[in-house]
């Protein structure tokens, strides 16, 4: 085995690890079972120094070596894997620590599932995993096989429990099925998820067997092979809107026209074609013929149309009866590739934010900052802690948004937590009673970003980042106005750039934490002229 491994150093894997696993011999490790007295806080696990060897707990009994790979595929090559199936843990080993901590801190702010079981992952004190060969044969082998594929190889094995993993990529077309559809997807959420794997040229969408399907056709056939190996089986949305992918036949799109069902991401000069089909009477053909998921399948059924985003209801096959639409904020989550949030649907939308810094915080820099996700209605410093509040936010969907984006950001200094509360509203002082001002309502604020149906707002939901956009910026006010101001609010401003002629600027500031505390600082700072400055996280870069 080990000739066959030439980046997997072996031997036995020694010392005190985070969780003290070792004791005289590796056979002890899968021996015992899990021991709650020792599980990390989650500040231990932000904390940790980082390393290529991550430590990943709480996985699901029947887990396999291949669903833990596919963890870290998104973020580099996996040199190496342990499993301690008796501990429902496991080690892996990425190439670099660079990709380990891109691992980490995506996983820090998204909650990872592994068959819809919770995970946590963080650094491991050891810098390197060495594992007996021996002892660790079955994972050394799956590990090889997804090598092989990562490196676009032809891997060698006789093993049958292993054909799956083995098989070469034969196309980078695949072919998609949302199962469990209850909320709308678009070509945008598509195009975000999947390019995590390689460059995406071109999707096709449509309906089938009353299914909405895609074929997504990647630039090679190696990164269609992860971006399956990862995303299969995954929810786009908390419970529903299952990923159900597998090759398909096609081994090139044709892509008629650019709209809302179809995009050939090389060729933007390609018309709209409203009202035209997507796809081409060929390719409809060629479609039939393309092995199903989810049973026999039929003559291709009418494009799928979703109303420019988002439809105003979907029927269910289960009952037939209509559901409330997706909010827009958990649409825009999806399309910054937030996959799987953790937390219960139908949640009751109030979040419990934890380690703040208390001499700095204020119920108006949370509902400022919380805001960026959804329309906080009400804030609570608690009296007898005032590291935490709760924040009610207008309905589950956003609390879940801004949870993913916000919980391990760093606020005043602070790494933030952010958890689903148990509480259904966050309740005002009783009349006459003074709480210093900790709860404050802003039920009817005008700074709310997502009152009016179809705001732009819903579009231009990003993670925290270093670069900030800025609007309604006044014509006389000039770059070094905006320099000058941001760099009061505490911080340096390392890039600016005006466009759409003077209305709207982006400006970098060093740091995602000097970033969030000069929105909570400036986002609607009066800039004269009856003109109040809007601020929000910015996708792009200067």
């Amino acid at each position: 085995m080990e000739s066959t491994v030439s980046d997997v150093a072996v031997g036995i894997k020694r010392g005190s690890d985070d969780l003290n696993l070792y004791s005289t011999s590796p056979n002890s490790v899968t021996a015992n079972g899990n021991d709650s007295s020792k599980k990390l806080r989650v500040e231990d696990r932000m904390e940790s120094p980082p390393s290529r060897v991550l430590h990943i707990r709480k996985l699901p009994s029947e887990v396999s070596e291949t669903e833990v790979i596919a963890l870290g595929l998104p973020f580099g090559k996996v040199t190496n894997i342990l499993m301690l199936k008796g501990k429902n843990q496991a080690f892996l080993e990425l190439g670099t620590e660079e990709a380990a901590v891109t691992m980490v801190n995506y996983y820090t702010a998204v909650m990872p599932q592994v068959r819809n079981v919770p995970v946590f992952i963080q650094f491991s004190n050891h810098k390197e995993l060495k594992t007996d060969s021996t002892l660790n044969q079955r994972a050394q082998a799956v590990l090889q096989a997804v090598s092989a594929v990562q490196d676009g190889g032809s891997p060698n094995s006789d093993n049958s429990t292993l054909d799956s993993v083995l098989a070469h990529a034969p196309s980078p077309v695949l072919r998609i099925i949302i199962d469990n559809m209850f909320y709308p997807v678009t070509l945008d959420v598509l195009q975000q998820i999947f390019s995590k794997f390689g460059t995406v040229m071109k999707i096709i969408t449509f309906t089938k067997n009353n299914q909405f399907q895609a074929l997504l056709q990647f630039s090679e056939p190696v990164n269609a092979q992860q971006a399956r190996l990862s995303l299969d089986g995954q929810n786009i949305y908390n419970s529903c809107c299952t990923l159900r992918i597998d090759f398909s036949k096609l081994v090139n799109l044709n892509v008629k026209y650019n709209n809302d069902k179809s995009r050939d991401y090389t060729r933007p000069e390609l018309p709209a074609g409203d009202g035209q089909p997507s796809v081409d009477p060929a390719m409809a053909a060629a479609y039939n013929k393309d092995s199903s998921l989810l049973g026999t399948p039929s003559g291709m059924g009418a494009p799928y149309s979703n109303g420019g985003g988002f439809q105003s209801s979907l029927s269910l096959s289960q009952g037939g009866g209509a559901i409330n639409p997706m909010s827009a904020a958990a649409a825009a989550a999806a399309a910054a590739g937030r996959m799987a949030l953790s937390g219960h649907s139908g949640c009751s939308g109030v979040l419990l934010v934890s380690n703040l810094n208390e001499e700095m915080v204020t119920p108006q820099s949370l509902f400022t900052l919380f805001g960026v996700y959804g329309d906080a209605q009400r804030v609570k410093i608690l009296y007898n802690k005032k590291d935490s509040a709760l924040i009610q936010m207008s309905d589950g969907n956003q609390a879940q948004l801004a949870m993913s984006h916000l919980n391990g950001q760093k606020m005043y200094g602070k790494i933030i937590r952010v958890t689903l509360s148990k509480h259904q509203a966050v309740q005002l002082p009783r009349e006459g009673l003074d709480d210093q001002g900790l709860t404050k309502d802003f039920t009817n604020s005008p700074l709310h970003r997502f009152k009016k149906p179809g705001s732009k707002n819903f579009q231009n939901i990003f993670p925290p980042s270093a670069t900030l956009h800025l609007s309604n910026v006044p014509e006389d006010v000039t770059e070094e106005d905006l320099r000058l101001l941001f760099s009061n609010a505490g911080g340096i401003v390392k890039a600016f750039k005006f466009f759409q002629g003077h209305k709207m600027a982006l400006l970098q500031m060093s740091t995602v934490e000097e970033a969030i505390q000069a929105l909570m600082d400036l986002h609607n700072y009066d800039m004269g002229s009856n003109h109040h400055l809007k601020v929000s996280f910015s996708k792009s870069t200067i």
